[in-house]
């Protein structure tokens, strides 16, 4: 069963205000910081440490807010990592609900060939390019679209307005810039 994209957003809206309602607003961009730590806790038994007061570490950004980043990489399953461990289980199994991905969504877009040719190692890469410089601009601006954009305007918190306007200030012409020619179908 394929849903509206009506439906869809109502569901979408209907899940995010159930988590403020009943949990806390949704952000997912801190997760990643909290799993750089885990990976880097592993190579590194002295990143964070156990004190008296809770944790901390020898890396300034997982020891603000009095260590609770540094207690996240120790203890990570918590209801924030768990989340982002959900979405893309989530993800997943609807994919295969519906069937698994159709030959359509397994080839490149007709616009991205017309435009970049049909190498996937040139789209795997402007991919992970274009995910980093999103968490990257995240990180800066202290969380992400979720939190700031989705989570923000849903509790009408101006900076949530004016994140969602620089966003699409942003992203509609670098979309007009990047795709100048038309897909051939």
């Amino acid at each position: 069963m394929i849903l509206n994209w009506k439906i869809g957003g109502l569901l979408l809206g209907l899940v995010f205000f159930l988590a403020v309602l009943l949990v806390k607003p949704i952000g997912v961009s801190t997760q990643f910081v909290i799993l750089d730590g885990i990976i880097g806790n592993a190579v590194n038994a002295e990143l964070v440490t156990k004190t008296d007061e809770g944790y901390t570490s020898t890396n300034a950004y997982l020891a603000k807010s009095k260590g609770k980043y540094a207690k996240s990489v120790v203890n990570p399953m918590n209801y924030s990592f768990v989340f982002v461990l959900a979405m893309m289980g989530g993800a997943f199994i609807s994919t295969m609900a519906r069937g698994g991905l159709s030959r359509e969504e397994r080839t490149m877009p007709a616009l991205w060939r017309a435009n970049f040719g049909d190498n996937p190692m040139t789209r795997y890469l402007v991919a992970f390019l274009g995910g980093f410089i999103v968490l990257y601009g995240a990180r800066l601006a202290g969380g992400c679209t979720s939190g700031h954009m989705m989570s923000g305007m849903m509790q009408s918190a101006l900076s949530g307005y004016i994140f969602a306007a620089g966003a699409f200030l942003a992203a509609i012409p670098v979309a007009r810039i990047m795709f100048k020619k038309e897909a051939r179908l």
